[in-house]
């Protein structure tokens, strides 16, 4: 461990874990700071040493507030005889991580309270093992839990064993001892609660996946900051992988007659990586490719700009941070039917939905947002486009301070 300070006042903190920083979930602990620190209460992150450079581990260090601390710590050594064998399940050897962190930073600082933004890593664990924060209260944020899914219309593969396992080990799961609050950015699980949760337990709130409050620039001069030439633009966004699918979008465009430029924002792997190096060089217009992080600026010129936004993804039940921020926008999408993406877009209001990622669908899709009344979508008023109203940071700050009574 490095850089925890010894206690300078006698004050509680919140001690909120995230071992790893890739993806959004560096955000959730940043934004959860905020929200505690917001309300009086100072705070400390802890996160492995991997993860020392990050720009926000940099950002922390160099204000040197005394409300909001970084400790780096890493897992403990591995067990050995019949815990080395279980530390083979992943929700285990998370839950050893936790309660390693918590046991250490206890003796820095006093502990108020423990925040955990991906409760997912330990979550079924609860059951066997226990809470990892001894007798800390804490707070955890759900957002892998699918085990509900079909029976409250989301489409998703069938695993009737293993949703009905995970639906037991949840409803024991949410009466461990300590947890104050489960916080879930799936809507549709506080549907299931609502017939299924028992009596006793955590209280199960919704979190709106946040997105910062934000008025799309106007498109022309967001283009121009991108140096982007007059055109349709279609944007695919977020980490690039296979599941993003991004190999039959392509195929698709290349097809068209009349096809928009793809803008593909955001790393890439290996395989997606070879993949466009191999056809982007064969498509017309020609795509543009920011294969890096990038930055808030650059998100906000990219979402601006673009007439819409891929969502046809392959294999990806849960919420979708992207489609939060091409509503935020007032962008359409092309959405995939599965999983909440195609829960939340259901209705077409948001967008096409494709069936399938057969070429001619994909054109189809494109061809009705480009050129139909999606195009400049104006927001509907369903249910579920009012949910996505809720997706604003200062909302998700509210419900952390509210999850433990904290609202000012």
């Amino acid at each position: 461990m490095a850089h925890a300070k010894k206690p300078a006042t006698s004050r509680e903190f919140v001690l909120i874990v995230e071992p790893n920083f890739t993806g959004h979930r560096w955000r959730y602990a940043e934004w959860a700071a905020d929200a505690y620190t917001e309300a009086g209460h100072p705070c400390l992150i802890v996160t492995e040493s991997s993860n020392e450079d990050h720009r926000l581990a940099r950002k922390i260090l160099a204000a040197n507030r005394p409300d909001l601390e970084i400790a780096f710590v890493d897992p403990p050594d591995r067990s050995r005889g019949l815990g080395r064998a279980l530390d083979r399940v992943s929700y285990v050897r998370y839950h050893r991580y936790f309660e390693h962190a918590y046991r250490i930073l206890s003796r820095v600082h006093p502990l108020a309270l423990v925040v955990v933004p991906y409760v997912d890593y330990f979550f079924y664990a609860l059951p066997f093992l226990g809470s990892p924060f001894g007798k800390t209260p804490w707070v955890g944020i759900t957002m892998r839990a699918s085990f509900h899914h079909r029976k409250v219309g989301v489409k998703a593969p069938d695993r009737p064993l293993v949703n009905a396992v995970k639906a037991r080990l949840f409803r024991r799961a949410v009466k461990s001892a300590g947890m104050r609050t489960l916080l879930s950015i799936d809507p549709t699980l506080l549907e299931w609660c609502a017939r299924s949760k028992p009596k006793r337990g955590a209280a199960i709130e919704y979190l709106a996946d946040p997105f910062p409050d934000a008025t799309a620039e106007d498109p022309q001069v967001a283009r121009a900051r991108l140096g982007l030439v007059p055109g349709r633009y279609l944007l695919v966004y977020g980490a690039i992988t296979e599941r993003k699918g991004i190999r039959e979008l392509v195929e698709a465009l290349m097809q068209m007659d009349d096809p928009p430029t793809l803008i593909v924002a955001g790393e890439q792997d290996l395989e997606v990586r070879e993949f466009l190096h191999e056809n982007a060089p064969r498509m017309s217009p020609t795509p543009l490719m920011l294969d890096s992080f990038i930055s808030n600026e650059t998100e906000f010129d990219l979402f601006s700009a673009c007439d819409a936004v891929w969502l046809g993804y392959k294999g990806h039940y849960g919420m979708s941070g992207v489609l939060v921020q091409a509503y935020r926008f007032g962008k359409p999408v092309i959405a995939t039917a599965d999983g909440l993406i195609g829960w939340f877009c259901q209705t077409g209001e948001l967008g096409p939905v494709v069936q399938n990622l057969a070429p001619d669908t994909i054109a189809s899709a494109i061809e009705d947002v480009l050129f139909s009344r999606h195009h400049g979508r104006i927001p509907g008023h369903s249910a579920r486009e009012h949910l996505l109203e809720r997706n604003t940071l200062s909302q998700f700050k509210l419900t952390l301070q509210q999850a433990v009574g904290w609202a000012p």
